[in-house]
């Protein structure tokens, strides 16, 4: 019986103990092509069955930073090793990863069956093996009853997986994901993603996916290295990247923020006093002491911003007056657009944790927005 996901992932964390070797380092990689850079100078260091997501805007080098590690591109500068061998020169066919693209590249005349066979008699693999492989390969994906079909008689989930068996067929060490799961409809790509993290805990394998998709990383990944302009700009986990970013770019990239600008007035304790351009007073929980006069801005996400038709006790720290300009009701939450007096709009979310709310909020009600001490991350950038 598999063990528990949650157990498992609850405990992975090699990247946080001294003594773990990577299983894959990228050090130092530059590609260039012409003139344009697409990966500058990048390190990060990946380990042994980490889900590992590189997470982007279109452009920004992630899937380049793919093909390098599948072969399919060399680095014009810097090295990539993997399980302590470096991986210059050394062909596709001879790397020990298989990758998975995002328009599945299945051979139209062939079968199910013949599609994940494929790579295992380019091998040589004797038959009776090929025929264990692939049967184990689609017992794994859950297409036994499919394998003499051909792709266009699957549907685009059925297809997804078809290519995944035949990109673990010949048992990688690492699989490379290129937006696997970005032909697929919402509902059937949110199931697909728990499908995977399942199987890639069964297997015990490193897999590397590139995504645009945030939600997509944040489901799957063990840790997300969030990328632009060829550069590595935060690599933490989902909920530290999510909590605690590190700049003003990865807040505003990942998920719904509100970004509040202003000047450093004082720090004191463990919290820095900041007045927004429009004229709020913040007070922030903060380990670092900016300098006073020090420009900065503070990061709060919408669920942690709460509405209010009368002003909170600890107002006006904190605080704001404003109205409710726009209501978009999303089923599980509803999210209110507020717009404060010096014309900012601020974004909050509150969860729909009953059927019926009596005397709900309404469009032009004026309303307070207010938030904690705790509930954003101070940037100084």
């Amino acid at each position: 019986m598999m063990k528990s996901l949650g157990s498992i992932r609850r405990s992975f964390a090699p990247w946080a103990d001294p003594a773990s070797k990577p299983f894959i380092s990228v050090k130092n990689v530059t590609k260039k092509f012409g003139d344009f850079t697409a990966v500058d100078d990048l390190s990060l260091n990946i380990y042994t069955r980490e889900f590992f997501a590189l997470l982007g805007a279109s452009g920004c080098g992630k899937s380049t930073l793919l093909r390098m590690l599948a072969g399919f591109e060399q680095p014009t500068s810097g090295e990539i090793i993997l399980d302590g061998q470096n991986l210059a020169g050394i062909p596709p066919y001879r790397r020990p990863v298989n990758m998975m693209f995002q328009s599945y590249a299945l051979f139209p005349h062939m079968t199910v069956e013949n599609n994940i066979a494929f790579g295992l008699k380019q091998d040589g693999m004797p038959k009776a093996d090929i025929a264990e492989r692939v049967g184990q390969m689609l017992k794994l994906v859950k297409l036994e009853k499919f394998a003499q079909r051909k792709p266009h008689q699957l549907s685009g989930g059925q297809r997804q997986r078809v290519a995944l068996a035949r990109s673990l067929a010949k048992r990688p060490k690492v699989l490379l994901l290129d937006e696997p799961l970005g032909a697929l409809d919402k509902k059937l790509r949110e199931e697909t993603q728990f499908e995977l993290m399942d199987l890639q805990q069964e297997l015990g394998l490193t897999f590397v996916i590139v995504t645009h998709d945030q939600e997509e990383a944040m489901t799957m990944a063990d840790r997300i290295a969030v990328m632009s302009h060829g550069k590595v700009v935060q690599v933490a986990t989902p909920a530290e990247i999510y909590e605690a970013p590190n700049s003003r770019f990865v807040a505003d990239f990942i998920g719904d923020v509100n970004l509040f600008d202003g000047t450093v007035t004082a720090a004191e304790g463990g919290s820095v006093r900041i007045e927004t351009t429009g004229g709020i007073a913040l007070r922030m929980a903060s380990a670092e002491k900016p300098a006073s006069g020090a420009k900065a801005a503070v990061a709060i996400r919408p669920e942690k911003i709460r509405i209010s038709r009368q002003p909170p006790a600890h107002a006006p720290i904190n605080a704001a007056e404003g109205e409710i300009w726009d209501i978009g009701y999303l089923g599980d939450m509803t999210v209110f657009h507020v717009r404060l007096k010096d014309g900012k709009v601020v974004k909050a979310s509150s969860l729909n944790a009953v059927r019926a709310v009596e005397d709900p909020l309404g469009y032009d009600q004026q309303v307070w927005i207010s938030f904690g001490e705790d509930s954003g991350v101070v940037l100084k950038d």
